[in-house]
């Protein structure tokens, strides 16, 4: 059995592939990258490395040749996402791809974040290509959340504009493992799963987090759209991030990064990994 991962020198890539490693293989991955030097490690590993570029569809026929289960990792170039997936898509169906695994969005058919158009979309293409598919609906990563922790001890502050709204994020781990499960296991054909925390935190839960974790004291400070906006363009952040950032937490105080569902704990087999986890991981 052949499995390829696109996108597997990133960081969900590089993770699933770890936890496939634990169960499979070597000469069973397949990892597919769009620079085979930074896949150098993954090759001292015994996985077999192909170029891979969403925006070269001539050359993805031949890296699909002879595998039988894809993971497709959603692309990070937001607004080019559906075309560079729809190039996946049909390279899978004239190689005949068994089964086709899609990194998708939490609810993704109902989910008023920005993300979920592209994701609705390439859902659609999938279920229309006549391939058997598994939709991993992931809900954000813990680590979304943490990326300005250490600015967040020194200053004593975190900010957001999420208020009091629930959040159900699970660790990058988490989704990786659930992703491996579904590649190794039976059952999983044309199914749609919605993956999200065992347990879920507002912002102001988070700030105490950290706090515990780092013996420091964080306070939350909410703000408004349009200052959470200024504030992380003058902290230097790209405009297309920040808009994806501010649009999250908007939506958060709606209930759109909450969730009661169990399929993430069913697939690991275990609960969620706590952020508070996550956070002491980090430091």
């Amino acid at each position: 059995m052949k499995i390829a991962i696109t996108g597997a020198t990133g960081q969900l890539g590089q993770l699933v592939i770890e936890s496939l490693l634990k169960q499979t293989d070597a000469k069973n991955i397949v990892a597919l990258v769009r620079d085979l030097d930074k896949a150098s490690v993954l090759k001292q590993q015994g996985i077999e490395t192909r170029l891979f570029n969403y925006d070269q569809p001539e050359i993805l026929v031949p890296a699909l040749v002879g595998i039988e289960k894809l993971l497709l990792i959603s692309a990070n170039e937001v607004g080019r996402r559906t075309p560079q997936h729809r190039a996946v898509i049909e390279a899978a169906k004239v190689t005949a791809i068994q089964h086709i695994v899609y990194t998708s969005l939490l609810r993704a058919d109902q989910s008023p974040l920005g993300l979920a158009q592209e994701h609705r979309e390439t859902e659609s293409l999938i279920k229309n290509s006549s391939l058997s598919y598994t939709i991993l609906r992931n809900n954000w990563y813990s680590e979304n959340y943490l990326a300005g922790l250490a600015h967040n001890i020194e200053s004593g502050l975190l900010f957001g504009a999420a208020q009091d709204g629930k959040i159900s994020s699970a660790s990058r781990q988490d989704y990786a493992e659930a992703a491996a499960a579904v590649l190794l296991g039976t059952g999983h054909e044309n199914k749609t799963y919605e993956l999200a925390g065992s347990t879920s935190f507002t912002q102001r839960d988070l700030a105490q987090f950290i706090s515990e974790a780092s013996g420091k004291s964080v306070h939350f400070q909410n703000l408004s759209a349009e200052e959470y906006t200024q504030g992380l363009i003058q902290a230097g952040l790209p405009e297309g991030l920040v808009q994806v950032i501010v649009d999250a937490d908007v939506h958060t105080r709606d209930g759109a990064m909450f969730s009661e569902s169990k399929d993430l704990e069913t697939l690991l087999g275990r609960k969620t990994t706590p952020i508070l986890d996550t956070i002491k991981s980090l430091l």
